[in-house]
């Protein structure tokens, strides 16, 4: 699961530290134009860089297609540097050499950060208009920023995500609303049916694979729907929340998608989801707590009925 950047503008001093990793970086090798970016599966954005006197165009914010960056060739598994020393050394890089020519980028050192789970974060690179050298005690001296700077971003991540599912947790969920509400917007509360059967009947151990794939189906869900993020709020019980609003065709339309997914499965499990929905609207001063109450208003609507539907408040 990636990072978003609205969940790095909640973490403690990010900006500081962010800044402390980029003028540590520049004491060891002071020649280098430094950034540190978070990337998805497509796309890299530029979090943070050192005062640019290259000829190299770049700014914080900037988003690019991840395919055209060399960072796209670092390999997150084995946690080793990339290095161009010289990019025009016949490196056969194929099409990025016009990318970087365009660029004006002549050499490249780029660092995997990862978390401990393994999952990509982001990079360390250092980038010149000019040819350099990078040698081996600068490139371990850099590794070893990173690897402090990957154990702060784990314990951010370890407040603001449930440990089981990786979902964000109920704790984000209130800093997000604080500051995320005023556009308006729904929560789609959701709780499965027939939970408590495959716990009773495979186990728990079985009951937390269930729960997982919940959490996946959830993320694939929120993957086409930027505005959307999705909650564990404990047990059985999970929240899709909208932050921009949305008609309530719209919104049926959504909870039926989300009914189907969370009624298919591969095993011979007797699963299925109740949704309760709640909208809030722009503007106003919403009450997380209230909103929460009223979506499960709606959802226990929806159990009485007969389950696998949605009600409205």
């Amino acid at each position: 699961m990636m990072v978003t950047f609205r969940e790095l503008e909640m973490y403690k001093n990010f900006d500081e530290l962010a800044e402390d990793v980029i003028d540590l970086a520049k004491e060891i090798l002071p020649d280098q134009l430094f950034y540190l970016s978070s990337i998805s599966e497509a796309q890299q954005l530029i979090l943070k860089h050192s005062p640019n006197d290259t000829a190299i165009p770049i700014a914080e914010g900037l988003v690019l297609n991840l395919e055209d960056s060399l960072c796209s060739r670092i390999d997150f598994k084995t946690k080793q540097p990339l290095v161009y020393e010289d990019v025009k050394d016949g490196h056969a890089l194929g099409a990025f050499e016009e990318k970087l020519e365009a660029a004006n980028v002549r050499s490249y050192l780029g660092l995997p950060i990862s978390f401990i789970n393994g999952e990509r974060f982001g990079t360390l690179c250092a980038v010149n208009d000019e040819k350099s050298q990078f040698d081996t005690k600068s490139i371990t001296l850099l590794q070893r920023i990173v690897r402090m700077f990957t154990y702060y971003l784990d314990l951010e991540r370890f407040a603001y995500r449930d440990s089981l599912t990786e979902l964000y947790n109920r704790h984000f969920l209130t800093r997000f609303f604080e500051g995320n509400s005023k556009a308006g917007g729904a929560v789609f509360f959701l709780d499965l049916d027939g939970f408590k059967k495959v716990n009773d009947l495979y186990g728990h151990d079985t009951g937390d694979v269930v729960l997982k794939e919940v959490a996946s189906k959830l993320q694939r869900f929120t993957a086409v729907h930027p505005d959307a993020l999705a909650i564990r709020l404990g047990g059985d019980e999970f929240l899709v929340c909208f932050t921009e609003p949305a008609s309530a065709t719209e919104l049926s339309e959504w909870a039926n998608r989300l009914l189907n997914s969370l009624s298919d499965w591969e095993a011979d499990y007797t699963l299925s989801a109740s949704i309760g929905i709640a909208q809030y609207a722009a503007g106003g001063d919403c009450n997380l707590k209230e909103l929460l109450q009223q979506a499960d208003q709606a959802l226990y609507q929806s159990k009485k009925a007969g389950k696998n539907r949605y009600t409205f408040y």
